[in-house]
């Protein structure tokens, strides 16, 4: 029996502080799009950007780094966030992340699995 891992998202919004990019897939921008009432090119227009490498979009940042959907303490899109924030410390993390970010650490029997 392996014992694995899973980080309980608090909310914290530390990990939506951080400057850097938040791609999001052709696929979720209708669902983006819908959930702040735009069509889809409105919604590319006004809250997206090409990536570093132009390979595809990533939601804009406030002034200071934060994701610009981080408004009032919380996430404007957190019924619709995008895979790359929903994955979060799970699927993918930064060096130095646990330092800021407040999920807690719960072990899961990986058995199912074996």
């Amino acid at each position: 029996m392996t014992t694995k891992i899973h980080y309980q998202c608090q909310r914290c919004t530390a990990c939506c502080r951080w400057p850097g990019f938040v791609r999001i897939s052709e696929a979720e921008v209708p669902r983006l799009a819908a959930h702040l009432g735009l069509d889809e090119d409105a919604f590319i227009q006004r809250y997206t950007r090409l990536t570093p490498r132009r390979t595809g979009l990533a939601l804009i940042d406030q002034p200071g780094g934060a994701c610009y959907f981080l408004q009032n303490g919380g996430c404007l899109l957190q019924a619709v966030k995008p895979a790359q924030c929903a994955g979060f410390p799970n699927t993918w993390n930064t060096p130095g992340w646990r330092e800021i970010c407040r999920a807690i650490p719960i072990e899961m029997d990986d058995s199912a699995n074996s």
